[in-house]
């Protein structure tokens, strides 16, 4: 999951704001350098960098504020990035970690305007599943939501990342991608109601929840910012794909926000395909692969040291 998120994330980077057409014209077929934020091939940004703060804050006893801080470490002194620069930050999460900076607690943090639905929350949730992956469906959603909120607070991007989380649990139980699809379906919209989530709400996710995604044409897929497209995007991607290159690439070459496009997909596709499915010449080139690699083993053993106990 780790490396296909960062995977992902440093093939998106290069080509960030970058429209449908022109990549279209010229899409992305290897991992390339330089491009909209001048870094080297190989370099990923703040999404790889907000998901591998999480995972390090999961291998000990998971505490939201202690997580809160490291995203500031990684704000003010450039901890988890790829090459020591920050260089690409949201203006959502900004705002949140300026916010926490000033002793505003972690918990706390996080916009609740509408107009902060962002991906921000999104981009950075996956390794969560592995926390939540044994928990009650109350205990999970309760927690997840905590951890979007720390920039993201709007229950539009809570249940988003919900959903999406749910979805990895569901892959990670060894369903079947259109298994785990349905499940959504049957238990999503009737717990979110019993949550007290507003129908309106749980509308914005009628595609996902009601409908067959996959059956929509590219044209029909959004690739903003928006925390909805983002999501809707990367299931549609992971859906209509075979294969890990095929699911990542067709997220960069979606256009516009293709990092976290990327990372979002990536994260779904390096779970359920594998590492040996990644290309090796993109992972030869990747900023601090061992390092991630690393990171992963530990948080693998987290996780089947709690499975074991549960």
């Amino acid at each position: 999951m780790l490396l296909g998120l960062a995977v992902g994330d440093a093939l998106g980077v290069p080509v960030e704001f970058k429209s449908r057409d022109i990549l279209k014209k010229n899409p992305i077929k290897e991992m390339i350098g330089f491009g909209s934020h001048k870094v080297p091939a190989g370099t990923w940004s703040d999404d790889s960098s907000l998901s591998f703060c999480l995972a390090e804050a999961l291998l000990d006893d998971f505490n939201v504020e202690e997580l809160g801080k490291l995203f500031v470490r990684w704000y003010e002194d450039g901890y988890w990035t790829a090459n020591g620069d920050v260089f690409d930050i949201g203006m959502t999460t900004h705002v949140a970690i300026i916010k926490m900076t000033t002793g505003i607690k972690a918990e706390m943090a996080g916009e609740i305007n509408e107009t902060s639905n962002g991906n921000g929350s999104l981009m950075r949730i996956a390794p969560l599943v592995f926390h939540v992956y044994s928990k009650s469906i109350h205990a999970r959603y309760t927690i997840i939501k905590q951890v979007s909120s720390i920039t993201h607070a709007h229950i539009r991007s809570v249940v988003s990342c919900f959903y999406y989380v749910e979805f990895c649990r569901q892959l990670l139980f060894g369903k079947s991608k259109s298994e785990a699809y349905l499940k959504m379906q049957e238990a999503i919209p009737s717990f979110l109601v019993n949550q007290g989530v507003p129908q309106n709400e749980i509308d914005q996710f009628d595609r996902l929840l009601k409908n067959d995604i996959a059956i929509l044409k590219e044209s029909e897929i959004k690739s903003s910012g928006y925390v909805v497209h983002t999501l809707e995007a990367a299931i549609w991607i992971f859906m209509t794909s075979d294969n890990f290159e095929e699911c990542v690439l067709k997220a960069v070459n979606l256009g516009d926000d293709t990092d976290t496009t990327a990372a979002v997909t990536g994260a779904l596709a390096g779970m359920y395909y594998g590492e040996k499915q990644i290309p090796l010449s993109w992972l030869n080139i990747l900023s601090r692969r061992g390092d991630i690699e690393s990171l992963g083993k530990s948080l693998n053993n987290v996780w089947m040291i709690n499975k074991a106990a549960s």
